[in-house]
């Protein structure tokens, strides 16, 4: 086993060496600020069996968790995907799906709408084959939280009567995001957890860090970010050490191009997400923006919009043809849409999570003269509501949307080779959807007023009320007994009408021929 722990300092002038302890197989860290990612890279032959048979059957495998508590990113961990729980998959070609889904609902939660990849995954689009940074295919599901897969570690992973690893696996309970990554190739799983700061009141890190068995390495890096002249890279100084060989920490600097690149201070964005009320059949999501702070960092970035939506709300891709109506509702195109896209099927019959949606947003041309009046720059996207199953004892039922993902897409320069980043992170939903050379620059949540305290709105949508169903029957009934009856009683009266009549013309036959 390999771990990677990296400390990204927020104040690097608040910090000092003595906040720092090594020794030859020991290290410390006392009251630093900073956010934080441990990487740990596993064997095959170190997993237990179940594991080992189930990749065996993989081609390669990306799970992306992330929290939907709102979190401060720190450079180089800038890049991020909607609240929730996304895995990546292919197949190998010759296997079967072995035993994916079971292990997703072992592992994450057991209400996972997860059947098999080929009826609960979505397709996933390719910009090109060639250079393609994205599995085959996609599933999504709202995970709150990583308890189950805690207990999962805690149970089937930890060596019996191992406190250390029962006590490391509990610190994912307080991860802003967690990445699982294996492929064929490496015969490797790789985990990276990330903590945008220490879960703690304080939210300092204190802890110690030693070596478990003799053959671990732990690497240990205590960086901050650097002022860098050049805007493709991103620089780091600090302290580097690794336990089990020279422990002793060695100043570094180093450099290296990043395809998640911050935003400079000038340039942040935020941005927060909303519904229109009523929402009723026919959803509008509301992504609103500060017009003054909407200016691209280059000439070559466009503003992006990554959309993931459970299967009970879809994208109309015909409306996003008419430029009329995307101008009315701020919008460039719909760059990319793949899932469950059925205009008419209701839910029940779909079998896909849901859809992805890729749109460019139209950028305003000049903010408000007056620097402290800002109306906010307003992105809507209509949706329309799958028909659900029955509620009971209410007209109503809550969906839960998770926030989108907002980034710039930017060109970078020729001959860039973001792949030597060692804290690169793909595998993302929608960077197959750009080139190769494509430097994303992330927006950020923007403090949450939803009440839900997460990055999710919950919405309510009108279903059916169970409870009052038997009083449409009645009616329905009833309805149409009253017609039956009446129209009886019409045809009754005209028949017998029409009989008086025949008689009364009979009559008056009779009495002409006498």
């Amino acid at each position: 086993m390999k771990q990677r722990i990296t400390y990204i300092v927020r104040d690097p002038d608040a910090f000092t060496p003595e906040q720092l302890v090594v020794k030859d197989d020991f290290f410390a860290v006392e009251q630093v600020s900073a956010a934080k990612e441990h990487r740990i890279t596993l064997g095959l032959s170190e997993l237990p069996e179940e594991l080992r048979k189930a990749f065996a059957q993989w081609h390669e495998l990306h799970i992306r968790w992330a929290s939907g508590s709102p979190y401060q990113a720190a450079a180089p961990f800038t890049s991020r995907v909607s609240p929730g729980l996304h895995v990546f998959y292919t197949p190998q070609k010759t296997a079967g799906d072995g035993r994916l889904c079971p292990l997703l609902r072992e592992i994450f939660d057991s209400s996972l709408g997860c059947e098999s990849p080929k009826e609960s995954f979505i397709k996933m689009p390719i910009l090109s084959e060639r250079f393609s940074m994205s599995a085959s295919s996609q599933f999504y599901a709202p995970v709150h939280t990583l308890s189950d897969l805690v207990h999962y570690i805690q149970s089937k992973l930890c060596p019996p009567s191992s406190a250390f690893c029962t006590d490391a696996a509990a610190t994912l309970h307080s991860a802003s995001y967690l990445d699982m990554d294996f492929d064929a190739i490496s015969h490797a799983l790789i985990i990276n957890a990330f903590w945008a700061k220490a879960p703690n009141a304080s939210a300092h890190w204190t802890e110690n860090i030693s070596l478990r068995g003799p053959s671990d390495t732990i690497e240990i890096g205590v960086l901050n970010n650097e002022q860098n002249p050049d805007p493709e890279d991103i620089a780091f100084a600090g302290f580097l050490t690794v336990l089990g060989q020279d422990s002793q920490p060695k100043p570094t600097r180093f450099q290296t191009p990043t395809r998640h690149y911050p935003l400079p201070s000038s340039k942040r964005l935020s941005y927060r997400t909303s519904f229109a009320h009523p929402t009723g059949l026919h959803p509008t999501l509301v992504l609103t923006l500060p017009e003054r702070n909407i200016s691209p960092p280059d000439s070559t970035c466009k503003l992006h919009i990554h959309l993931t939506l459970p299967r009970t709300l879809f994208i109309d891709k015909y409306q996003f043809n008419d430029a009329l109506f995307l101008s009315s509702h701020h919008l460039k195109s719909l760059r990319s849409l793949s899932g469950a896209t059925d205009l008419e099927a209701p839910d029940w019959v779909i079998p896909q999570w849901g859809s992805a949606a890729l749109f460019e947003l139209a950028v305003p041309g000049s903010a408000s003269p007056d620097s402290r009046i800002d109306p906010g720059w307003n992105v809507t996207i209509p949706m329309h509501l799958r028909y659900l199953p029955p509620f009971p004892d209410s007209g109503h039922r809550n969906l839960e949307v998770p926030w989108p993902v907002v980034f710039w897409a930017c060109r970078a320069e020729e001959g860039t080779k973001m792949s030597n980043n060692p804290f690169d992170r793909i595998h993302l939903g929608y960077e197959a959807l750009f080139g190769p050379k494509t430097r994303f620059m992330h927006a950020t949540p923007a403090p949450i007023g939803n009440g839900t305290g997460r990055l999710v709105e919950v919405i309510q949508v009108p279903v059916l009320d169970v409870g009052k169903v038997k009083w449409v029957e009645a009616g329905t009934v009833g309805v149409v007994l009253a017609a039956f009856f009446g129209l009886c009683w019409i045809l009754g009266r005209k028949s017998y009408a029409m009989g008086v009549a025949s008689v009364e013309e009979e009559v008056r036959e009779r009495k002409k021929a006498q």
